[in-house]
């Protein structure tokens, strides 16, 4: 038996006036999904625990069958464990963010020349235009020149996706994702909390706030940001610190379910989760967590991990999500039908092919709605097709938030794990 779990993230969403009242997933055209769905099961699911922020990190682990309110203990630990960080047990990693901040006073990005305050500049862009990974180390590694020490490091991850270490840190700070304040002033939004650590000292998050002033003094006029203003592109003119956390501790994936598994992502966090369960992850070549990745290299990974042996393959696309961070409409559409004809077709082609059973979720992480922009914590719509148990053909089955209020509902996404898997 064969297993594949497609995530598109962030693909729920809701109905949207321009697309006829429709939300992107009915309005894609996805003939690969929707045909296994007329065969198989739809239904909804509840990816995020009640209380619990509405991240990739807890909705990816939820999927992956692992209780975030167990198993969570921050995003950046996680992608931490990705990049290949040996944390110790008192260390604390934040997601570093190199987002564009906007000077309101002239609607462009800030630079050298700007005079605004910190405070009043205009939080634009989460992920500075998508910026090369190659370009990003640049910019961390001067970070960590100038403001790295025997506490505090810098670590490059993927695109706009950073990680720093606190040696002896805190967690307790309320720390605000980039992502759902677009549009809104720095000011607001700054680091709180008075964190503590062992043994009662304060450590007061304005040591963070302190951090981002100085990467914006150090960034805005970085040799990289002047190339990617003139060549009209968003520079990545701050460091925003977020997403806060101590070591994991995932139990075994494989003593939970008895198969072996793969997982395919560009995006650290996934990566990071897997790892921490066991499973093996591989890098793909041109994969950027974009709408413009590398889809055939990611479905070909796929096909030669099965070919290897794995039981199961995690394929993470983070490109439904990153449309929606940037309120990208016909991007987010675009994106669906990419892993509807792309991952999808060539992935359940071989699976076909091979005369083994199979199984096959397709389930976002969360929904991202274009119109917040941000993450929500709405159940998401999945479809879970078995070649052992074709259902009568419905064509009114199909991969979309309507359809998959008409079938089965799901507590939690790590029950909907259970279900998929048939523990």
């Amino acid at each position: 038996m064969k297993y594949l779990i497609i995530v598109p993230d962030g693909a729920g969403d809701e109905a949207i006036e321009a697309l006829g009242g429709k939300t992107p997933l009915e309005a894609a055209n996805m003939p690969i999904i929707d045909g296994l769905t007329a065969k198989g099961e739809v239904g909804m699911v509840q990816t995020i625990p009640e209380g619990v922020a509405p991240g990739s990190d807890a909705a990816n682990l939820s999927v992956m069958g692992y209780d975030p309110s167990v198993y969570l203990t921050g995003r950046s630990p996680l992608e931490a464990a990705s990049i290949g960080i040996d944390m110790a047990d008192t260390d604390v990693a934040f997601r570093t963010n190199i987002i564009t901040l906007v000077d309101p006073a002239t609607g462009k990005p800030a630079d050298a020349s700007t005079k605004t305050a910190y405070e009043d500049l205009i939080i634009t862009d989460h992920s500075s235009g998508d910026i090369t990974t190659e370009e990003a180390d640049r910019l961390i590694q001067t970070l960590h020149a100038e403001l790295g020490n025997q506490e505090i490091q810098f670590y490059t991850g993927v695109s706009y996706r950073h990680c720093m270490i606190v040696k002896e840190g805190s967690t307790d700070y309320q720390l605000t994702p980039p992502h759902d304040v677009l549009g809104k002033a720095v000011g607001a939004n700054l680091p709180a909390g008075a964190g503590s650590i062992e043994g009662g000292a304060a450590q007061p998050a304005s040591f963070i706030t302190e951090l981002m002033k100085k990467s914006y003094d150090i960034l805005r006029d970085h040799p990289v940001n002047r190339e990617r203003l003139a060549r009209g592109l968003n520079p990545a003119n701050t460091a925003w610190i977020w997403g806060q956390g101590k070591k994991p501790s995932l139990s075994s994936f494989y003593d939970k379910y008895q198969i072996t598994g793969t997982a395919i992502s560009a995006v650290d966090l996934i990566k990071g989760i897997a790892l921490c369960a066991g499973l093996d992850s591989v890098d793909v070549e041109g994969a950027t967590g974009t709408l413009h990745t590398n889809y055939e290299g990611k479905a070909q990974a796929a096909i030669d991990e099965f070919k290897k042996g794995k039981d199961f393959i995690y394929m993470h696309l983070e490109g439904p999500d990153e449309c929606s961070h940037q309120g990208d409409q016909p991007g987010k559409i675009q994106s669906l039908e990419d892993i509807d004809s792309r991952i999808a077709k060539p992935i359940i082609d071989y699976l076909k092919g091979t005369g083994e059973d199979f199984r096959v979720l397709v389930v976002p992480d969360h929904r991202t709605p274009l119109c917040i922009r941000t993450h929500s914590s709405t159940p998401v719509p999945f479809i879970l097709y078995d070649s052992r148990k074709e259902q009568a053909v419905d064509q009114s089955r199909a991969f979309n938030e309507t359809s998959g209020m008409t079938g089965s509902q799901f507590a939690s996404g790590y029950e909907l794990a259970d279900y998929f898997f048939e523990k």
